[in-house]
């Protein structure tokens, strides 16, 4: 009997071992794998812009959180569905982003760049227009997805 419950105990150990070695190595992978997660977000990035210069907001459904914000550069707010809706409805000659940079902290991060637009919002009225703007992505049920995102206007020259 107690060979038997040294025989589990010591199996027990060893998967306990196992899984604590496991959860190491993915956190290990987590700060190596940083340039991955630049890169993925990247990415993201640039499908968003090109849905945008493509009129196509059902492509922002996977990129966007159910809970997300977005803050025009006039202050306005948007929900998910209501950014999917103004994609849609824009028509864009010139949908851009530049100076994307990434700073990821843990299973969230920040992306910021510059957009460059030229087109019809989805007011119909003209747009021609450099923004910086900030993306918040978290990391969900293992996918990046975007919960906030907030624009300004760039004063000429910038």
């Amino acid at each position: 009997m107690k060979l038997i419950t040294a025989a589990a105990a010591a199996v027990l150990m060893i998967s306990a071992m196992a899984v604590g070695q496991e959860s190491m190595s993915s956190k290990s992978e987590m700060h190596a794998g940083a340039a991955n997660v630049e890169q993925h977000l990247k990415n993201l990035e640039d499908r968003w812009t090109k849905a945008s210069q493509m009129s196509d907001g059902k492509a922002l459904e996977p990129i966007l959180a159910d809970d997300f914000i977005g803050i025009d550069s006039d202050g306005s707010m948007r929900s998910k569905s209501e950014a999917i809706e103004r994609t849609s409805k824009a028509k864009f000659q010139t949908s851009e982003i530049s100076e994307v940079k990434v700073s990821q902290h843990g299973d969230s991060a920040v992306v910021t760049g510059i957009w460059t637009g030229k087109g019809t919002g989805a007011d119909g009225k003209p747009i021609d227009t450099r923004e910086r703007w900030a993306d918040t992505w978290v990391m969900r049920e293992g996918k990046w997805v975007c919960v906030a995102s907030v624009a300004a206007p760039l004063k000429p020259g910038m």
